[in-house]
This record gives structure tokens, C-alpha cells and sequence, in this order.
């Protein structure tokens, strides 16, 4: 989100993580402002049981852990690697400084803010409508009109059945059945395990 010269300029450092490694943990205060320069990144929760819960995931250019710097709380989340990874980190108060400075940036950040929110509030509706296939229906087509997790040669869906099932809050054998049954419509192609979603959406 934030040009990686201006970053730098302002005393950015790279750090580069292994799939799986914590970045950093739910409950504890921000002191960095990240950016995700390479690979991809898991913003979850994790329950008593070790069970996760998907919030998001984060793909090269995007920012992630940034509310904190916002409201001062800490981190509602945790950040896992999801694969290994390059990322920059800026300090907090280095980053509000070029907030100040930059007042388009700010407001970049507000839309991004609000964009996360109604993504909240898509997942809640679909949920609501207790139809597991209906829910996975929409988070893909989600996903196509707004260019993410899709490959853009191939339309490879680009996250594992466990996943979808971390994001939807379901057991991966639900929406195991769920693509089965959508596959079975033509509605998604699955060739050697992987899923594959039609140009027009599912």
C-alpha cells in the first residue's frame, strides 16, 4: 500500500519469515507497521483447542496488522507465514509521522479500514444463510470480482479446502461435499486436487 521508497526513507527494515513462523501474536501490543513484500500471510485466530479461525489472507503489497496503529489496542489476531516471505516493518511512530505527512496515504488507509469491515459483513450474511454451499458460492465469487486468492492465468482458487473451511467457520469435510457438489454442476472444475473457478464466476 505504502511505496517501499518511502518506507525505507522513513527507516523500514526488511525481515524474512518460514511458512508457519508467528509474526506476531494475538494480545500483543503493535510496535511495527508491516508490509508484505513477498509470499503470503495468515491473519488468524486461534481458539483454546488450537482450532483457527481464517480472518484473512494477505498477499504480496498488502499491509496487515495496521488497526492497532489506529486505536492503540493490541493485536486483535495473530500473523502466521503462510509460505516463506519477505516482509518490511516500520515502527509506529515512524509510521504515523508518515501519516501526517502524506495525508492520501491516510486516507488509502481508511478505505482499506472500511473495505476489511464489509468483508466482515459479507461473511456474517452468508453465514447467516446456514447454507454451506451458498456461503462457499459467495465467498468465491467474492474473491473473483474483487481479484483475490484467483489466479489471473489460470483461475486457480489459490487456498486449501482447510482454509475455506477456517474462513466459512465449517469442517473441511462440509465444504469437501460443498465443491463435490459444485463440481457436479459445472459450477467449479477440479483437475488433479485442484480447484479451478469459471471466468464468469461460480
Amino acid at each position: 500500500m505504502i511505496d517501499t521508497h518511502l518506507l525505507l526513507e522513513k527507516g523500514a527494515t526488511y525481515r524474512h519469515a518460514e511458512a508457519g513462523e508467528i509474526i506476531f501474536n494475538e494480545g500483543a501490543p503493535a510496535t511495527f507497521y508491516y508490509q508484505l513484500v513477498s509470499g503470503r500471510v495468515r491473519w488468524s485466530h486461534f481458539d483454546d483447542n488450537g482450532k483457527e479461525v481464517l480472518h484473512r489472507i494477505v498477499e504480496a503489497g498488502e499491509a496487515f496488522g495496521e488497526f492497532p496503529l489506529f486505536d492503540g489496542e493490541p493485536y486483535a489476531a495473530s500473523a502466521v507465514a503462510d509460505s516463506p516471505c519477505t516482509i518490511l516493518r516500520l515502527g509506529a511512530a515512524a509510521f504515523h509521522e508518515l501519516l501526517a505527512e502524506h495525508p492520501d496515504i491516510h486516507f488509502a488507509f481508511s478505505k482499506s479500514l472500511v473495505s476489511h469491515l464489509r468483508f466482515k459483513f459479507f461473511l456474517f450474511n452468508a453465514l447467516a444463510k446456514n447454507n454451506p454451499q451458498t456461503a462457499l458460492v459467495e465467498l468465491i465469487d467474492y474473491f473473483n470480482r474483487h481479484g483475490q486468492l484467483i489466479c489471473k492465468d489460470c483461475n486457480r482458487l489459490m487456498v486449501t479446502r482447510q482454509q475455506l473451511a477456517n474462513m466459512l467457520g465449517l469442517r473441511v469435510e462440509t465444504v469437501i461435499r460443498a465443491i463435490k457438489q459444485l463440481q457436479q454442476e459445472d459450477k467449479l472444475c477440479i483437475v488433479k486436487g485442484k480447484v479451478f473457478v469459471p471466468a464468469d464466476g461460480v
